[in-house]
Formats: structure tokens, C-alpha cells, sequence
């Protein structure tokens, strides 16, 4: 059974401020089973974004949740995470957005490569 959406979000920005580092829910979401995205912003006008790594590349037993870049050039400028932000909005109205404030580009996500 999946770790509901909006219990994931409630530990991870937890974990971000035990860890010392600003985290805000941008967009909130479905409660029960939304997207998540994660956006790492360092502070000088560029992000790293990550999302849901497609269910193909999980791996039995690897996690609850996966997360992969969504960029294929990370950190991005701004504008660019906005815009792709945008897009995936468009498509899914149930999607969360966090953003963290980390200059050093910490995420603490199950991150595919």
C-alpha cells in the first residue's frame, strides 16, 4: 500500500527543517495519491525540479516513492522550472509543487538516474 501524498509531503518538509533549510508547499494537491514535484532552489536564479520517475523504472522493494530529474541539464534557470511547472499543471491539476530554499542542492529524495 502507497504512503498517501499529503502524509509523504508532511514528513519530507519535516526532514527539510530538522535539516535547517527553508521548504514551502507551492501547490497543494490531491490528498490521497497527487504527483509530486520537488524543486531545489539554490538561491542564484537556478532550480534542480524533480518528479515521479515513471512507474517502469521502479523496482520491487526500492521505495514508496521515486523521484527523477525532470530536466535532462540540471540546475536550470528559473524560468525554465516555471515554464515546465506550467506545462505539467495543464496536464494535471492534482500534482503537488514543494520548493526548497538549498544553495548546496540537497534534495533527501529516492532519486533514479
Amino acid at each position: 500500500m502507497r504512503l498517501k501524498s499529503a502524509l509523504w509531503v508532511a514528513a519530507y518538509l519535516r526532514r527539510r527543517h530538522v535539516e535547517g533549510t527553508s521548504a514551502v508547499v507551492r501547490r497543494r494537491g490531491a490528498e490521497e495519491a497527487g504527483a509530486i514535484f520537488v524543486r531545489i532552489c539554490r538561491l542564484d536564479g537556478t532550480s534542480e525540479l524533480f518528479g515521479p520517475a515513471p512507474q517502469s523504472a521502479l523496482e520491487p522493494g526500492a521505495g514508496d516513492r521515486m523521484f527523477t530529474a525532470c530536466l535532462v541539464s540540471q540546475p536550470a534557470p528559473d524560468a525554465e522550472i516555471d515554464t515546465y511547472l506550467a506545462r505539467e499543471v495543464k496536464f494535471d491539476s492534482d500534482l503537488w509543487i514543494l520548493e526548497v530554499e538549498d544553495p548546496a542542492g540537497r534534495n533527501f529524495l529516492n532519486v533514479i538516474r
